[in-house]
């Protein structure tokens, strides 16, 4: 939602100046209302991107535990 509107903006200045003009209108010019709408979507893109780096993790977990043993295997041979 807000990302479109920053995508629309035609603003090539601080990204910052641009993104908070954004929220701001979202908010209907409440300050404070646009400053949790803010916070709340930076957490959100933090969560998401701690849950995609365990996710990577568990992945690389799997897969070395899965190839220990074959490599443990052909060791003994």
């Amino acid at each position: 939602m807000l990302t479109q509107a920053l995508a629309v903006q035609k603003d090539h200045g601080c990204p910052v100046d641009a993104i908070s003009r954004a929220y701001l209108g979202f908010a209907g010019g409440d300050a404070g209302i646009a400053l949790r709408c803010a916070i709340a979507d930076a957490l959100s893109d933090l969560m998401d991107a701690e849950r995609r780096t365990r996710e990577r993790s568990r992945l690389i977990s799997r897969g070395y535990i899965r190839e220990a043993p074959a490599t443990a295997g052909k060791a003994g041979s």
